[in-house]
């Protein structure tokens, strides 16, 4: 059906101002659908979310089939399920908050404030991620009566194009303009900075070298910065469950999500248990030869990212690459660590099914240290767990890491989102200045509408030097 056949054709060369005149006409075009919304009532939006949210959702296997073979990222049966999980999660999780007219009274303060359209949102999309990432992007901002432009991956645009078409047939199914959902067919950089440009929010999701270059487009912008998500496992944690938990994010649609366990950090004493149940779980630990053989296959210029051809792959092909076999009852790879940075590539970010084991001692300080090594590498302001039953152990690892999300007994994916916890569902995930981001929330429909304040005068508040410099006066003296 369209909703999932995107066009083949081959990309026609274009001068600069030809591209600059295509993205100018698609933003004009969403202009006009989002002035058609801008004063619909809080009823009608989510009656048009829940209209696209439907389209993806019934195309789901399509879909997922369409983005495994067209990108050879992941997994047919965990796509299905990422549709399943964050379209529905995302409606459940905006279908209590307000975006439209009065979201908020604080009567004590006199305020009172009003939630009005940004306008035309630039969704920039990763190659690992054109099926999902989309919806959860579109789902937001129509939330929040904008309109949105997706400019997709060169490599995965047809499953990108493709979930943008059912998306605009959500919107005609309520006689809403189809062109608040528009996708650039065929991507190019110059295209992608125009958009960027001519927009009035961008939302960039994916590396490095793109949220730099929507926070240089002049134009506002919230990034995301680099995963590496780090696992402690104390030694007061359930291992059956951790080891679990650990598993099933490292293997789930092959690791595509930033989120995946990068590194689990075992306190010594359960450190070879833990390993055990890993195994148990699915897990190959490779022998001193093979982490060699496995370092050179993933990064054979000796860089700091891993090739493509490792990404969201099953562990028997990146074995195979790197010239050894594995048995077709192992679903990822161990390898032993004991250091961080570039000398230590396995410490980075790894967009596969390939876990470092670390182990650590001297208490949660121990524990701490590495995360902080590990992050510091690749990874600042991301994600990091853990999995005790020591409240002081969560509170210092919260409180002494450089990280924007710390889960506690989860499966690190439950980050972007779980109906078994709170986090806000998205698949923009912001590390906060240390990642070089705006912000350290989990960019959702929060963020895609501005507020107008409305104030009103209160009985006057008495302030005197006294009341303010009292105490500094009676310890130091005036």
């Amino acid at each position: 059906m369209s909703a999932v056949t995107a066009k083949l054709d081959k990309p026609a060369k274009q001068t600069p101002e030809e591209a600059q005149a295509e993205i100018a006409a698609m933003v004009a075009r969403a202009r006009r659908a989002q002035q058609a919304i801008e004063n619909y009532g809080q009823a009608e939006a989510d009656a048009l979310v829940t209209a696209v949210g439907w389209q993806v959702f019934k195309n789901r296997e399509a879909l997922a089939r369409l983005a495994v073979d067209e990108g050879g990222f992941g997994r047919y049966q965990d796509k299905i399920a990422k549709f399943e999980n964050r379209v529905m999660g995302t409606l459940a999780d905006m279908a209590s908050i307000k975006t439209c007219g009065v979201v908020e009274e604080i009567p004590e303060k006199g305020l009172v404030k009003i939630a009005k359209p940004v306008g035309v949102i630039a969704a920039l999309i990763p190659t690992t991620g054109p099926d999902a990432t989309p919806p959860v992007k579109a789902l937001g901002a129509l939330k929040a009566r904008n309109a949105i432009v997706v400019s997709p991956h060169p490599r995965t645009k047809r499953t990108s194009i493709a979930v943008v078409e059912a998306m605009r047939q959500g919107c005609r199914s309520v006689g809403a303009p189809e062109d608040l959902i528009q996708v650039i067919e065929q991507p190019s950089i110059a295209k992608t900075e125009a958009l960027m440009r001519l927009s009035d929010l961008v939302v960039a999701t994916g590396g490095a070298a793109m949220v730099k270059a929507a926070y240089s487009s002049g134009t506002p912008a919230y990034g995301v910065g680099v995963g590496n998500s780090v696992h402690v496992v104390d030694e007061t944690a359930d291992l059956d469950d951790a080891a679990l938990m650990i598993a099933r994010a490292k293997t789930f649609d092959y690791a595509t999500s930033c989120l995946a366990d990068n590194a689990v950090v075992a306190e010594a004493r359960i450190y070879d248990s833990l390993r055990d149940k890993l195994i148990a779980a699915g897990g190959h630990l490779c022998t001193p030869e093979q982490k060699a053989r496995l370092a050179r296959a993933m990064w054979p210029d000796g860089g700091h990212i891993p090739t493509i051809d490792v990404v969201a792959k099953p562990a028997g092909r990146i074995a195979e690459l790197a010239g050894f076999a594995l048995p077709e009852d192992r679903s990822f790879l161990i390898v032993e660590e004991d250091g961080a940075g570039p000398d230590h590539p396995f410490s980075g970010e790894k967009l596969s099914v390939v876990l470092a084991l670390y182990r650590y001692q001297g208490g949660i300080g121990g524990a701490i240290d590495w995360v902080n090594r590990i992050i510091g590498y690749q990874g600042l302001g991301h994600t990091c767990g853990i999995h005790t039953t020591n409240e002081a152990h969560i509170e210092a690892l919260a409180t002494r890491t450089k990280t924007a999300r710390v889960m506690v007994n989860q499966n690190l994916n439950e980050g972007a989102g779980s109906l078994r916890n709170g986090m806000p569902y998205t698949l923009s995930l912001a590390c906060g200045s240390w990642g070089g981001n705006i912000t350290t929330e989990n960019v959702s429909a929060r963020h895609f509408m501005n507020l107008t304040w409305v104030s009103r005068p209160l009985k006057p508040r008495a302030i005197t030097p006294e009341t303010i410099f009292g105490a500094h006066w009676a310890k130091h003296g005036q």
